[in-house]
């Protein structure tokens, strides 16, 4: 399982011109790594991700999931590429108010068809895994801000994705909880062989990631070790 990005540009219209986003971008995120994307404000991490998400199809280059091309597939077969394939986890965790942690997750399980008996069984496996054993059964409005955070990763991880990214996941929370979050995530991403891509403004963090790239103006920089 890996994530790989080739050659890709992406433009935007900008008046009577256009605006490139991103330009010539590679990157190779192997599985049960970490690759942390770092930048100012408009360089260019919204679109990489979106881009790595299947969300924007590029103007020219590839973007490879779990060893399959996305060039070409129609719109349900992205769809159902990133529902198989992919997790996400947002900066905030827009959890549905009325449904509990478990149900958080089994609904990502039933949208994908899968067993019931078998998704209620992975969603307190990976509850137990982040922590949330005992809180199962509560509301996004009885949970913490770290606690719901939480959620939303166990939800991303529910369809067993190979790649999972991540956007900003620490910047409601403060230093503590967010540390403890991407710790999480780092952990996760090795146990679970998952290719992980963390968009990040915060370089007190950079230590979670096993490699660092940085993107400014649409270009991205060769990821270095950590």
């Amino acid at each position: 399982m890996s994530l790989d990005l080739t050659d890709v540009t992406l433009t935007y219209p900008d008046g009577g011109t256009r605006l490139t986003a991103l330009d010539a971008v590679s990157l190779h995120v192997p599985a049960g790594t970490t690759t942390a994307v770092i930048g100012p404000s408009g360089s260019g991490k919204s679109s990489l991700l979106a881009v790595a998400a299947t969300l924007i199809t590029p103007d020219r280059g590839t973007v490879t999931i779990d060893g399959v091309p996305t060039t070409g597939l129609s719109r349900a077969q992205l769809a159902s590429l990133r529902r198989d394939k992919v997790g996400t986890v947002f900066q905030q965790p827009n959890l549905l108010p009325s449904l509990t942690a478990a149900e958080q997750l089994q609904a990502m399980a039933h949208l994908a068809g899968r067993s019931p008996r078998k998704a209620a069984s992975r969603a307190r496996d990976l509850l137990a895994a982040v922590g949330l054993a005992d809180l199962a059964d509560r509301r996004p409005h009885q949970l913490s801000g770290g606690q719901r955070q939480r959620v939303n990763i166990a939800r991303a991880l529910m369809n067993e994705p190979a790649v999972l990214l991540v956007d900003e996941p620490t910047s409601a929370l403060d230093q503590e909880r967010g540390a403890a979050v991407l710790n999480l995530l780092t952990t996760l991403t090795h146990e679970r062989a998952t290719a992980t891509v963390l968009v990040t403004h915060d370089r007190t963090h950079l230590t979670a990631a096993d490699t660092v790239a940085e993107v400014l103006d649409g270009r991205l920089g060769t990821p270095l070790a950590v």
